[in-house]
């Protein structure tokens, strides 16, 4: 690729930065603390099913110049099922995005709490001012500065871990091992899917088709929107990997439990010491806001192109979408379930949306009307298929097994 066409690269990025948040630092920290490295394939699967997935998105978004909700609405319009199937997006995007930012809200307030002493009030306090803080970015729209400042503070965490995966040394045997050999520990499962979700992030898919269509303006783009792709959520897969093994590496080998952010930040001692509470704080606050911002417009967005609203990202009803997130969450977050247990709860609501919200995409691909002959490959559809049926199946399995039901 040339230089001139770098500067062409920028939906891509902004999904790795959404999806590499609090939920994706917290989820692969224990993950790696309570499993050691035997979750790793999980990881390498959802970065493969993110890359595929995120694909179709662009393209779609590229190619007939629609959001995704645009794209489903123009599929189902003839259809009786269309309102049903509509309310069931609707709902599940609110649910699951809901839970998302109370996930994004708890986890911008670990940071603070990582940094300073914590009572349940402070740590009350502290998520509601993150919230009036998320909803007056989002009404006054004047968000961009800040957010690449917050995109910048995220970058900067993921480069820490990249030296301390350096600095620990984890077994590189261990590392190969975890991602070639797929397994599904005891008490693990929750896990798993919350690994997947944290990182196929199914309102970015809504978000990514959004973007591309406004970011690139012919067909032919559609080559250098998939180099973004690939680049940008090959480099989160990669960080997400690499904060899985450096917790291993320091904190499974050692036994150490995971209760707060305090906790988390043992992983950076070996390379930071003292400072590593700071460090932490600041990443995860960055990293909550940044996330706290991005849910409640992709859901806008979704919702918006969907029910057909007028005036666009300036208008009442869109806006109103993004405040009723933040609202829910907000009180999900301030309910006094721990903020790891909100956090992972939230991942694993959207590994339980992802079929879904992939099945509709999978769907709208092969639409022949809109995509006017640009429809999937065969190869494409075989992997999206197969992204849809593990993730229908790890979903079937965790909720059959609430009811005491093992599938094999």
């Amino acid at each position: 690729m040339q230089f001139s066409q770098l500067k062409k690269l920028g939906p891509g990025v902004l999904v790795t930065a959404a999806f590499i948040g609090p939920g994706t630092i917290t989820a692969c920290t224990l993950a790696g603390a309570n499993f050691g490295y035997t979750l790793l394939w999980a990881l390498v699967f959802a970065t493969i099913a993110a890359i595929v997935l995120q694909d179709m998105s662009a393209r779609l978004g590229i190619i007939t110049k629609k959001g995704l909700g645009e794209v489903l609405l123009d599929a189902l319009h003839h259809s009786v099922l269309k309102w049903p199937l509509i309310l069931l997006i609707i709902l599940a995007l609110y649910g699951g995005n809901a839970a998302y930012e109370a996930g994004n809200l708890a986890g911008a307030a670990l940071g603070i709490e990582a940094i300073f002493t914590f009572n349940d009030v402070s740590f009350n306090l502290s998520i509601v001012t993150l919230s009036l803080i998320g909803a007056l970015i989002l009404v006054k729209g004047s968000f961009k500065q800040i957010e690449r400042v917050l995109i910048g503070l995220v970058l900067l965490m993921a480069a820490c871990f990249i030296v301390t995966f350096i600095v620990v040394q984890p077994e590189l045997s261990s590392v190969f091992k975890g991602i070639s050999s797929p397994t599904i520990p005891e008490g693990s499962l929750l896990t798993v899917i919350a690994l997947i979700g944290t990182t196929v992030v199914p309102y970015n898919l809504f978000l990514h088709a959004s973007a591309a269509k406004t970011h690139w303006q012919h067909v032919d783009d559609v080559r250098t929107a998939r180099t973004d792709t690939v680049l940008s959520i090959g480099l989160g897969g990669l960080i997400a990997i690499l904060v899985v093994s450096t917790a291993a590496a320091s904190m499974f080998t050692h036994s150490i439990t995971v209760n707060n952010a305090a906790d988390m930040a043992h992983q950076f001692e070996p390379l930071f010491g003292s400072f590593s509470k700071y460090l932490l704080g600041i990443g995860l606050f960055a990293a909550g806001l940044s996330s706290v911002i991005t849910a409640p417009l992709a859901t806008s967005y979704a919702v918006s192109e969907i029910l057909q609203f007028k005036g666009g990202s300036q208008s009442k009803a869109f806006k109103g979408v993004s405040l009723s997130i933040v609202l829910i969450g907000a009180c999900f977050a301030l309910t006094g379930i721990k903020p790891i247990k909100i956090i992972l709860l939230a991942q694993f609501a959207n590994g339980l949306l992802l079929p879904v919200v992939a099945s509709f995409l999978l769907y709208a691909m092969n639409h022949k009307k809109s995509l006017q002959g640009h429809v999937n490959s065969p190869l494409a559809n075989l992997l999206g298929i197969g992204v849809v049926l593990l993730t229908s199946f790890l979903g079937l399995k965790m909720i059959l097994g609430s009811f005491g039901i093992t599938l094999f």
